[in-house]
């Protein structure tokens, strides 16, 4: 058990989540699944679940907080994730945005005001809008198995802006 700790503790010790993140009160994290369900550790799926990430290809927004920095840290070798601007957000809440009643299209509310409102720290529930958006497979493929600067796992900083428009 001792040596399974020790492991895990080499593996995350060099591993910061904020070390390319400016962390401002309206920075909003976009984390888009990118591996699938196979042979993947139970503590991991779990971990996933609860980040709403349950399909390969979801995507999620967050503000980032010591609780969520933990969760990313754990599945960092099975997500994308980085700073979402404004201009991608507005697009992926036009194309990918879905009313809590499940209807398509049928959004109250302008994407440019949600966006507005979303980026002020409001939760996407509270909007009337489901929490989690499902996108395509990228456009052009993508390293699935390498880190960020080979591939496309771990923190891509403001990459993943192109990453979600290509998945769109």
């Amino acid at each position: 058990m001792k040596e399974e700790t020790k492991k895990q503790n080499k593996e995350t010790k060099n591993f910061k989540p904020n070390e390319n993140i400016e962390k401002n009160n309206n920075d909003l994290i976009a984390i888009v699944r990118i591996s699938g369900m196979v042979k993947v550790r139970k503590e991991i799926e779990n971990t996933l679940e609860r980040l709403r990430l349950k399909r390969k290809y979801s995507c999620i927004l967050i503000n980032l907080n010591k609780n969520l920095e933990g969760m990313l840290k754990k599945v960092r070798f099975y997500v994308a994730y980085g700073s979402i601007d404004k201009k991608t957000l507005v697009k992926l809440l036009k194309e990918r945005a879905r009313n809590i009643e499940g209807n398509k299209k049928e959004l109250n509310i302008k994407p440019e005001d949600i966006a507005d409102k979303i980026l002020k720290g409001e939760k996407l529930e509270k909007l009337g809008i489901k929490p989690f958006f499902r996108l395509h497979p990228p456009k052009k493929g993508i390293k699935s198995k390498l880190q960020y600067p080979k591939g496309v796992l771990g923190n891509n900083k403001q990459d993943i802006n192109k990453l979600i428009e290509r998945m769109l």
